[in-house]
């Protein structure tokens, strides 16, 4: 079988953990964070699902894109926030999206690891047809 040839395609992960942050127990707060960040992205949202495990505790949540998604995961008696962003394309800037989250959120500190993901028809693991295994979590 012979697969047909395709564009390059291009996406960027933003991975960040944010820290010293406020109002991570609050629903209507961290929806607005999502929504916002998307909108600063320009990514188009398609929905926000939310989920709070009870008074003073976290939210873990995901805003749907058609470009992909943001998630949070929130721990507020540390106020650390885990927050992914993946957006497909070279449109959408996954930066801008951050930047509006840890503003909404006050986050003090932010660490970051900025993924390029995507494929290549003519890249060498395309052209092997090997799978490539991430080494075990110590």
């Amino acid at each position: 079988m012979t697969v047909p040839s395709a564009e390059p395609y291009e996406g960027r992960h933003l991975i960040a953990d944010l820290h010293g942050c406020s109002g991570l127990d609050d629903l209507d707060l961290v929806r607005a964070a999502l929504v916002g960040g998307a909108a600063a992205a320009g990514a188009h949202l398609l929905d926000v699902r939310l989920h709070s495990f009870g008074p003073g505790q976290g939210i873990t949540g995901v805003a749907l894109l058609a470009e992909s998604h943001i998630s949070i995961h929130s721990w507020p008696e540390h106020g650390y926030a885990a927050v992914d962003i993946f957006m497909c394309g070279r449109r959408n800037d996954p930066g801008k999206a951050l930047g509006v989250i840890a503003a909404a959120l006050g986050a003090a500190a932010i660490e970051t690891r900025d993924l390029r993901r995507g494929y290549c028809a003519d890249s060498a693991v395309a052209a092997a047809g090997t799978p490539v295994h991430p080494p075990p979590m110590a």
